[in-house]
C-alpha cells in the first residue's frame, strides 16, 4: 500500500513538473508538445515562378537569300588556292580553295560610278577595326565623323582586311541587309559572321583580284 501511493506520488509529481516547464516558458518562445511523437505536418513552400529566357541575339538577324549565303561552290580558276576572286557585277566574294572549287561570300560593292577593278594585296587586317572617313568622303559627305571608334556601331564592322595602298577595304558592316546591292563608295562588304570567317583564312599579302562590271563569267546561283 505504501508503496503503491509512493509510486503514484512521484508520478504526479513528475507529470507536474513537466506541465510548469510546459506553460512556464517565455511568451515568444513557442511551446513545447506534450506529446513529442505527434508532429504538426511541415508547411512546404511554392517553388518560385520560372524565370523567363533572355530573348535570343538570333531573333534580329536578316534572312539572307540562299545565293549569298557562305558556301562551297564549283569555280574554275587558274589563280592559286588563297586568292580572293571579286566578282563585281554578281555581288561575289571567291576565296579559291583549289581543285576547281572555291568558298563564295555574298557582297556589298560600291554604288553607281564608285566601282573599279584591278589587282591588290591585302596589307592590313584589323580586328574591330576604327573608322576614319578619307578627305575624298568627306569631300562629299561633310556631315560624317571624322574618327569613329571600333565596335557594333561601327560602319567598318567586326573585320576590316585593307587593300594595298588604296582607301578600299574588304570589311563587316552593322548593315547586313546591304548585302547584295550596289550601295558603298568602293569598299567591298561582309556580314560581320562571313567577314569574321575570310579574315580567318587569308593573310596579309593575299592577293585580291576585282573584277570589273562588265566581266559576268559567274554563273548567278
Amino acid at each position: 500500500m505504501f508503496h503503491s501511493f509512493k509510486k503514484s506520488t512521484i508520478a504526479a509529481a513528475a507529470f507536474g513538473a513537466l506541465a510548469t516547464i510546459a506553460f512556464s516558458a517565455p511568451a515568444k518562445a513557442a511551446p513545447l508538445p506534450l506529446f513529442p511523437f505527434f508532429l504538426p505536418p511541415q508547411q512546404v513552400e511554392a517553388a518560385p515562378p520560372p524565370v523567363a529566357a533572355a530573348p535570343s541575339q538570333d531573333e534580329d538577324r536578316v534572312e539572307m537569300p540562299a545565293r549569298l549565303r557562305r558556301q562551297v561552290v564549283n569555280y574554275s580558276t587558274r589563280e592559286a588556292p588563297g586568292t580572293i576572286i571579286i566578282d563585281t557585277p554578281n555581288t561575289y566574294l571567291y576565296l579559291v580553295l583549289g581543285n576547281g572549287q572555291a568558298m563564295r561570300y555574298g557582297i556589298g560593292i560600291g554604288r553607281d560610278g564608285f566601282t573599279w577593278s584591278g589587282t591588290q594585296t591585302i596589307t592590313r587586317k584589323a580586328e574591330w577595326p576604327a573608322w576614319t572617313p578619307p578627305p575624298e568622303m568627306i569631300a562629299r559627305q561633310p556631315y560624317l565623323p571624322r574618327h569613329m571608334t571600333g565596335g557594333p556601331g561601327n560602319p567598318l564592322g567586326a573585320r576590316a582586311m585593307y587593300l594595298g595602298g588604296t582607301i578600299y577595304r574588304i570589311h563587316g558592316t552593322n548593315a547586313p541587309e546591304t548585302i547584295g546591292t550596289r550601295v558603298s563608295s568602293g569598299c567591298l562588304r561582309l556580314t560581320n559572321e562571313d567577314v569574321s570567317d575570310l579574315y580567318s583564312r587569308v593573310s596579309v599579302g593575299t592577293k585580291v583580284i576585282v573584277l570589273p562590271m562588265t566581266d559576268r563569267r559567274a554563273d548567278l546561283r
